[in-house]
């Protein structure tokens, strides 16, 4: 389906294509199911739509969050590893750079829009940072935390009722990723950790998600990233199974607006 229609008279679309041909003729309750197709300079066509009344599933917000970082590190600054900061300029940087010299060693610095570990960065101290990206070589914006040694790298699948996790390990290399070489084995979750992967998705609005979590080995643990969609090598679920379900989730929606 591509375009249809609800009982009150709403249209329904589900191609990127077709929404672009009607993007000056949307009404308000007419509603977009699927992620949004955006160029990186496009995010602002979502507060358009969204001003205009124009429902949009998954959300607007968990949309923009899953392609952006720093929005996460924003968002969510409450349930990240404490003094994760988000580096938009030289500023922000400076005033970084004095607060984590008198504590903290190693920093890892994530890259605002790449995702399968490519954009994260171990560096051996923060002023090695701040020269890189005063130099221009890091490019801003980015986010900045320290580096916990020894931590866990869990990735939680969640697909409605369908809830998978397995944790990530890498021994040569500190990004766990599975796309960098990283090694997966199925795991269990604390009620406390399921508790914080239900409270992310409520507050960005995911009605599904890829969630990473860092478990620190006195097994706090926090938010490292979340996105609606994410590889799913090591996962048990394989790839049919995986778009069935959110086909499904998709389909649900419009028949509640109707």
């Amino acid at each position: 389906m591509s375009a249809g229609q609800t009982d009150c008279g709403s249209r329904i679309f589900t191609s990127n294509k077709i929404l672009r041909q009607e993007f000056h003729s949307l009404q308000k309750n007419d509603i977009f199911v699927g992620r949004l197709r955006l160029k990186t300079t496009e995010e602002h066509l979502v507060v358009d739509l969204v001003e205009r009344g124009i429902i949009l599933f998954p959300s607007g917000l968990s949309q923009l969050l899953s392609r952006s970082k720093t929005l996460q590190a924003l968002v969510f600054t409450e349930k990240m590893l404490p003094q994760t900061r988000i580096i938009h300029d030289r500023h922000d940087m400076l005033e970084t750079l004095n607060t984590y010299q008198q504590q903290i060693t190693r920093v890892v610095t994530k890259d605002d829009r790449k995702n399968a570990g490519m954009g994260i960065h171990l560096w051996s101290n923060v002023e090695d940072v701040f020269t890189h990206c005063s130099l221009g070589s890091l490019p801003f914006p980015f986010v900045i935390q320290p580096f916990v040694e020894g931590s866990v790298d869990i990735r939680v699948i969640v697909l409605g009722d369908y809830i998978e996790a397995y944790s990530r390990k890498n021994p040569v290399n500190f990004r766990n990723n599975l796309h960098c070489g990283g090694q997966s084995s199925s795991c269990g979750l604390t009620d406390k950790q399921l508790d914080l992967c239900s409270e992310v998705m409520k507050r960005g609005l995911f009605p599904y998600a890829h969630i990473d979590l860092m478990m620190l080995e006195n097994g706090e643990t926090y938010l490292a990233e979340i996105n609606l969609r994410g590889g799913i090598r090591g996962a048990r679920i394989n790839a049919d199974e995986y778009q069935q379900r959110v086909d499904r989730i998709h389909e649900t929606f419009p028949a509640k607006q109707r």
